[in-house]
């Protein structure tokens, strides 16, 4: 059976709201350009070195590491959500750590600043560095997020 036929067998017996939902197009995200003189103007100094200047904040100096609530964590930049609270864990790093992005919400490029091969993520609307991403992380995606919290504002969920 060629893939046409099956799948209007499918909607036939009632499988095509999954269909639909699968088939769901990713959302386009506006990407948001600013000069250099207007990231730093916008952005407060340790985020502004971390985003657009792909830096490091200090280990275990972000309150966010000790944020439990639920809610959705934000670009500081840009205000695009990246990371639900669902997905966050305690990685030991001393920095905010999460096992999934949201769809669509992250690139990534390769970094060889440390000599071994790491793989840096940064917003897809902004472009503003993030952090990076390891394959030590827990189920039920094997990977570690590991975010500057200098880079994220947390969206607290609506009682």
């Amino acid at each position: 059976m060629t893939r046409r036929p099956f799948l209007a067998a499918l909607s036939v017996f009632g499988f095509a709201p999954v269909l639909a939902r699968a088939q769901a197009p990713t959302p386009v995200i506006q990407k948001l350009t600013l000069s250099d003189a207007e990231w730093k103007q916008r952005l407060p100094p340790a985020s502004y070195e971390v985003l657009r200047h792909e830096g490091t904040e200090i280990p275990g100096s972000s309150p966010l590491n000790s944020e439990h609530r639920k809610g959705v964590f934000h670009c500081i930049a840009c205000d695009l959500p990246l990371f639900s609270s669902t997905t966050k864990f305690e990685s030991g790093t001393g920095w905010p750590s999460f096992y999934a992005s949201l769809p669509g919400a992250v690139s990534t490029k390769s970094d060889h600043l440390m000599i071994v091969e790491r793989t840096e993520y940064h917003c897809v609307r902004c472009g503003g560095h993030q952090g990076h991403v390891f394959d030590d992380g827990p189920a039920p995606t094997g990977k570690r997020y590991c975010n500057n919290g200098v880079a994220l504002k947390f969206v607290p969920a609506a009682a």
